[in-house]
């Protein structure tokens, strides 16, 4: 009985994300163009509006440099799974910037289909192609990839065990794995859990955002050591993305924002009304930014 329910908790769970970013990526492109994920800033620089899809990009480039990925073209990834692609962001930058062959998946036909007209708009058809499947059960063999991208999908996991098995399972012997995803804090030595209130601050941000239950940055890298993958480390960039919350905010409430915002549906509308909660769990330092890297043996 109780593993019926599993599966059809995690059927509408799917199905909830899906219609989500159905809806929401129009969106999104409209405001803040190709990448649906954090910017990365200097904490110390003053940051202005024009600053932000830049700032997606030094995210991009951030999360290369720290996962030991160098301009050398000899140790350049050739074949790229993009896990959780959006509209294909980063899986065409990444095409671009090591001409490689990226795969791209999402639980969104929304998105895979506009990821595929944007490729084939710049000319990436060749090297860029998106399809629907689910991350749990990736559509690919045994070490296919030099690079497992997952820029912001993690989250989205119900069984990160599962999730990051696939990861490891899909990337080819050498390879590397780029995890940056949202994580609750760490818990102390004496903690068993988190404290009521942030739980309650996490639940409300998972019924709008269609998250399942929140896991650690340390869960993250025991999961990975478990597997016997190698160079595993992690770092907190909460402060390096600080800016960007408020920054989605103030371009949802321009007037193009909140006509597209009306647009998109309620599901969205719900999605938007949170926002202050991220702002708000990261502030308490309840809420996490972190990237966790490592690679596969020889």
């Amino acid at each position: 009985m109780s593993s019926v329910s599993s599966r059809g908790d995690a059927r509408a769970l799917q199905d909830g994300i899906a219609e989500f970013y159905d809806q929401s990526s129009g969106l999104w492109e409209d405001i803040w163009g190709d990448h649906m994920h954090h910017g990365f800033y200097d904490p110390a620089s003053t940051v202005s509006a024009s600053d932000h899809r830049p700032a997606q990009i030094r995210m991009i480039d951030e999360s290369l440099r720290f996962a030991g990925i160098t301009d050398d073209p000899a140790k350049q990834p050739k074949t790229i799974v993009d896990v959780g692609c959006g509209i294909g962001g980063s899986s065409r930058y990444l095409a671009r910037k090591f001409g490689a062959k990226c795969q791209g998946i999402t639980l969104s036909p929304v998105q895979a289909e506009r990821a595929n007209v944007l490729a084939k708009d710049e000319g990436l058809a060749d090297q860029a192609s998106f399809r629907v499947a689910d991350a749990l059960k990736q559509p690919f063999p045994d070490g296919q990839f030099d690079l497992v991208w997952s820029m912001e999908s993690g989250e989205h996991m119900p069984e990160k065990a599962k999730f990051v098995n696939e990861l490891a399972r899909v990337a080819a012997p050498g390879g590397t794995i780029i995890i940056v995803t949202w994580c609750h804090r760490d818990l102390g030595p004496s903690e068993e859990s988190l404290q009521p209130w942030e739980k309650k601050l996490l639940n409300r941000i998972c019924d709008a955002y269609y998250l399942p239950e929140w896991c650690s940055t340390s869960d993250y890298v025991k999961l990975l050591q478990s597997l016997s993958l190698q160079d595993v480390k992690a770092a907190d960039w909460s402060e390096h993305v600080a800016p960007f919350w408020p920054a989605v905010i103030r371009s949802a409430f321009t007037w193009n924002g909140f006509i597209s915002l009306l647009r998109s549906g309620l599901k969205t509308i719900k999605g938007a009304l949170v926002m202050p909660l991220m702002i708000q769990g990261y502030r308490k330092g309840v809420i996490k930014f972190a990237i966790i890297t490592c690679r596969k043996p020889e």
